[in-house]
């Protein structure tokens, strides 16, 4: 089943269970290069960090990312992450 959200510069995965996270992340984040964005924000949350690692783990191998960081204190802190995008074709 197919699931659709708006596209904006942030996504939060709260209400994704962990084996949604890996296509979903791949999708998310084509479209965010289509629209044009230059940086968006995962919010993945604190808690034990298992979905921080998921979520890195994923940005590490994609090939749209340019690079990423956690996110400063201001847009989440240690519980989201900014992702910087290449430039699209």
């Amino acid at each position: 089943m197919a699931i659709h959200i708006p596209i904006e510069d942030w996504i939060d995965l709260h209400t994704f269970s962990p084996k949604e996270i890996s296509s979903l992340l791949e999708d998310y984040l084509e479209e965010c290069q289509k629209k044009g964005f230059k940086e968006v924000r995962i919010i993945h949350g604190k808690g034990k960090g298992v979905q921080r690692t998921i979520v890195h783990s994923l940005l590490e191998k994609n090939p749209l990312v340019e690079s990423y960081r956690i996110a400063p204190d201001d847009q989440g802190g240690w519980g989201a992450t900014l992702v910087y995008l290449k430039k699209g074709k």
